[in-house]
């Protein structure tokens, strides 16, 4: 199958990755972020997460990020909803997307969300119900999580995945996403679970996000291009993780990510260059954390280097 000539990298560091280190970024540092990746050319920045400061006070200044992601021309701003609640704040704000939670493993939901998958989706329902009603134009795309299995359950039935994907697209939701949460997908479970997905969900399923928890990330990222998925989830510095996958590593990193389509000459409207030195920045403001991913490390081949410069001018 011939791969896509264009894709969308959605950055999730500020969610996903924060949420997973202990320390607190200032403010200050997360606005610089967000405006060092729109110079880069991210125009999908998932800014963090309406949830309870008390449970994540890493991302307790949501609001201020999105206010400010909200100024810069093209970029659509999201965020991770965990509830009506926490909903009702996404649209208050203004919030360009909400995305849901919600896990096809019956003991990941409980122990995430403290809720069954069919409560989350009863849930889901009421979520749409009120964006509608209240006219707001944010909107709403639901991440299955757990999808490709489980470190609580195990092996998640792909026919499970499939009945919550069908319940939340009867619930009418705009988009939907397959999420590898714990790092147990191959390339091959990538394309059988897509190959089924896609004649359910249509255009609507145009997300996987995949972790590197077994170094499986960007193999599993090319199995779902050549099923003409063209939006992808990832962290810089392969920051990130799932609190029940103990050892795992992070997203794929957006660096390398990048890094892979630009090789395969798939555009994604991203300046690598600024991307390593935006990596650069935050390795020090994370000073101490775990960091992944490789492009940093090698630079850029000769054979992608702008004329006249040298991996070493690249690499700082």
């Amino acid at each position: 199958m011939a791969l896509p000539r264009h894709a969308i990298i959605r950055e999730v560091g500020l969610r996903d990755g924060l949420q997973s280190i202990a320390r607190v970024m200032p403010t200050a540092q997360k606005l610089e972020w967000i405006q060092d990746a729109y110079d880069a050319g991210q125009r999908e920045i998932e800014v963090g997460s309406f949830v309870p400061a008390r449970l994540l006070p890493q991302l307790a200044d949501t609001a201020e990020l999105l206010a400010f992601a909200r100024t810069l021309p093209g970029l659509t701003a999201s965020v991770l909803v965990p509830n009506l609640k926490g909903a009702e704040r996404a649209m208050e704000c203004q919030a360009d997307l909400m995305l849901l939670p919600l896990s096809a493993s019956h003991a990941h939901s409980l122990a995430n969300l403290r809720k069954t998958p069919d409560d989350v989706v009863a849930e889901i329902g009421h979520i749409v119900a009120a964006r509608d009603a209240a006219g707001s134009r944010t909107l709403i795309e639901v991440g299955m999580s757990t999808a490709f299995g489980c470190t609580l359950e195990g092996r998640v039935a792909p026919a499970e995945v499939l009945r919550l994907l069908q319940a939340v697209l009867d619930a009418g939701v705009d988009r939907v996403g397959l999420a590898d949460t714990v790092g147990y997908a191959d390339p091959a479970m990538v394309r059988e679970l897509f190959g089924q997905a896609l004649p359910i969900a249509g255009d609507k399923l145009n997300c996987g996000h995949f972790h590197d928890t077994r170094g499986m990330g960007m193999a599993n990222v090319f199995a779902a291009l050549q099923m003409g998925v063209t939006r992808f989830d990832a962290c810089l510095a392969g920051i990130g993780g799932c609190p029940h996958a103990p050892g795992a590593s992070g997203n794929v990193a957006t660096e390398d990510l990048a890094y892979m389509l630009a090789s395969m000459g798939i555009a994604t409207g991203q300046d690598i260059d600024r991307l390593l030195a935006l990596r650069k920045k935050v390795a020090h403001w994370l000073d101490g954390e775990t960091l992944h991913g490789t492009l940093w490390q090698a630079g850029l081949p000769k054979t992608m280097l702008p004329a006249g410069m040298t991996p070493a001018q690249v690499c700082g």
